[in-house]
């Protein structure tokens, strides 16, 4: 049997969606309890710098959840949960994550 854990985000620790598709990824930080968008990134976003052939690999989902860590981090927002929208925790998901944590956000 499979269970959904509710996830829900706030303020000071934001939500962190996932959504993966075969070319890109994207993610989210959302506070829930307002039910607003605090900052969102994918690697559709120009000023982040990556090419257009490699946005489906691992590297690029590093290099992302790098930056999306870097921006939060100067929101002043120290903590996330992270929400993977029921894709396993392998390959590009992880590699978005260990971005983010090496950019020094706790999830």
């Amino acid at each position: 049997m499979k269970f959904k854990k509710k996830i829900r985000g706030t303020a000071e620790k934001p939500r962190l969606s996932v959504f993966r598709s075969n070319n890109h990824i994207y993610i989210q930080a959302i506070n829930d309890v307002e039910g607003r968008t605090i900052l969102a990134l994918s690697t559709l976003n120009k000023e982040i710098g990556i090419g257009d052939s490699t946005t489906g690999n691992c590297q690029a989902a590093h290099n992302i959840g790098l930056a999306f860590g870097k921006k939060l981090i100067e929101q002043k927002i120290q903590k996330g949960i992270f929400d993977r929208n029921g894709k396993l925790y392998h390959g590009r998901i992880k590699a978005l994550a260990d971005g983010i944590r090496e950019a020094g956000l706790i999830i």
